[in-house]
């Protein structure tokens, strides 16, 4: 019955690494990217109507140039009435035509960057918010320059999916199909060129769109793992200086950056062949019109006049369909950040409190190890069969050697992992059945590896405690023996401390951490080879 029950739980654990370790995969939906857009409504709203009236807009001047149908143009009547004042008055309207062009230009641009902006703070915040609800566990496996990028940059690239890229569907749709109307009022046959070119061009993009999407994802993760190995390098520059690896560090980050650009390149191959192939086809249709607009002018089917609105009205659609294949392209590579994004937005951690979880109560700190088995992910036991009994008040020392399991035991007791066989109790309470907060915020830890927040001393004792008083605070340094060296700073309590606490030696970084862990007033302390 043992053998079996321990032989399930180190399943469990191994599933558990194996999900921390692998991002899954994520389906895009649209309804979904769509949600962000929702908290927005009224701002969306005054944009969508100020992009309906700017397509509707640029396409009158056209319309007026060359006339419509019955409708005559300006072009016509001025050459056939010799009509001064009737220019004048065209020109004026025009003007008034274009100036509210311009107005609804800056609407549709100011409210869709402002929802933009907004969109960009709502998933960082939710990305963040996600990150630290993560398990400990997931970090380990991770690097953390990785995680950043898919904060700062990925989550950019989602902004143009939701607010430019939509923009532009909108507008250049509107744009080219108004366009289209308006050139099978003027001539149908003329209008025909038009559409024969529009199928080849949108195969040619469900083509080329593989290609972007694919190369766009490896830029980004090429990008991420070049930020990885920056940011270690910068990290850990005591021990780059020590060992005298500059150098090596610099081929290292020059390595990762000619990945990245062996990846743009790709990309930018794949861009560089569809756009002049989209822009030959969109002019050879333009080169078509004026041929045949041409033959049907002097049939006298076809005005000058409207010959020339037809052409303008042909580079409408040219330059729509441009802007709309770029915005294929800028979604494709979009969609790729998007997926990075929702991949870790859609991850669980793998400690999470169980549905009845209850709070841990003010602890005496009995702490109980029993039967207790351990393996990270399903490889060596670090842990097996640990039962220990240690009562509250009592002080206890773990010797052994680099790599038994000492530091293990101690992520047991706040419980950054689960154990794989057996219980750890605090005051007969097992761990797994008290919720996490009210567990973790009894209990005091310094750890190993002694980080700090790079602002000042006084902010790093404090995050033990953030509403301690000056004297509570200064009690804790005391008791950490950390007061007299503070006060030997020229700025004391206000000494900036450096990223990681650079500015400090090892020791009184190790001081300030013990400090902050004392303003906490843990029921538990537990110090990894603090001395």
């Amino acid at each position: 019955m043992g053998m079996r029950s321990r032989r399930r739980g180190r399943r469990q654990a191994t599933n558990e690494a194996s999900e921390e370790r692998e991002i899954p995969d994520v389906e895009i939906r649209w309804q979904r990217l769509l949600g962000y857009l929702s908290p927005y409504k009224l701002q969306i709203g005054i944009a969508m109507i100020a992009v309906l009236a700017t397509a509707g807009l640029g396409l009158v001047f056209p319309a007026v140039i060359g006339g419509v149908g019955e409708i005559p143009g300006i072009l016509n009547s001025v050459l056939q009435q010799d009509d001064q004042t009737l220019l004048n008055n065209i020109t004026i309207v025009l003007l008034g035509v274009f100036l509210l062009y311009a107005i609804t230009t800056f609407i549709q641009t100011y409210a869709l960057n402002y929802v933009g902006e907004r969109i960009v703070v709502d998933l960082r915040k939710q990305l963040y918010s996600q990150l630290q609800s993560m398990s400990l566990g997931f970090f380990t496996e991770r690097r953390v320059g990785e995680l950043v990028s898919r904060m700062s940059s990925d989550v950019t690239s989602m902004r143009t999916v939701l607010t430019n890229n939509i923009t532009t569907l909108l507008q250049q749709g509107l744009s080219m199909i108004g366009a289209m109307i308006i050139m099978f009022a003027i001539n149908w046959r003329l209008s025909l060129f038009i559409i024969g070119v529009i199928p080849v061009i949108i195969a040619l993009g469900a083509v080329f769109g593989i290609f972007l999407r694919r190369f766009s994802t490896q830029v980004q993760d090429q990008l991420a793992a070049s930020t990885t190995v920056a940011e270690e390098a910068l990290q850990n520059v005591r021990e780059v200086k020590s060992f005298v690896r500059e150098d090596y560090e610099v081929k290292r980050y020059n390595n990762a950056i000619d990945l990245a650009f062996a990846a743009a390149l790709r990309l930018l191959q794949v861009r560089s062949i569809f756009a002049p192939l989209i822009a030959f086809l969109g002019f050879g249709g333009l080169t078509l019109i004026l041929w045949f607009g041409g033959r049907e002018v002097l049939a006298g089917r076809l005005t000058g006049g409207e010959l020339v609105a037809f052409l303008i009205y042909g580079l409408t659609i040219a330059a729509s369909f441009g802007a709309l294949v770029g915005l294929y392209s800028a979604f494709q590579e979009a969609l790729g950040a998007t997926k990075r994004v929702f991949q870790i937005l859609d991850m669980s951690a793998t400690i999470q409190d169980s549905a009845n979880a209850q709070q841990l109560p003010t602890i005496e700190g009995r702490i109980q190890f029993e039967n207790v088995n351990f393996t990270y992910d399903g490889r060596q036991e670090v842990l097996h069969d640990i039962n220990l009994d240690i009562a509250p008040g009592e002080i206890v020392a773990l010797v052994g050697p680099s790599g038994a399991g000492k530091s293990t035991m101690f992520n047991l007791i706040p419980r950054f992992y689960d154990v794989t066989d057996g219980q750890l109790c605090i005051d007969g309470l097992n761990v797994r059945d008290v919720t996490q907060h009210s567990l973790r915020s009894q209990i005091g830890i310094v750890p190993q590896e002694t980080l700090l927040f790079g602002g000042t001393i006084r902010e790093n004792i404090l995050y033990g405690r953030l509403d301690a008083s000056e004297a509570e605070m200064i009690e804790a340094a005391k008791a950490a023996n950390a007061h007299e060296f503070i006060n030997g700073l020229p700025d004391g309590y206000e000494t900036i401390v450096g990223e990681r606490g650079v500015r400090l030696s090892g020791g009184q970084r190790q001081r300030v951490a013990i400090a902050r862990a004392i303003l906490k007033d843990p029921r538990i302390l537990l110090l990894d080879e603090a001395t």
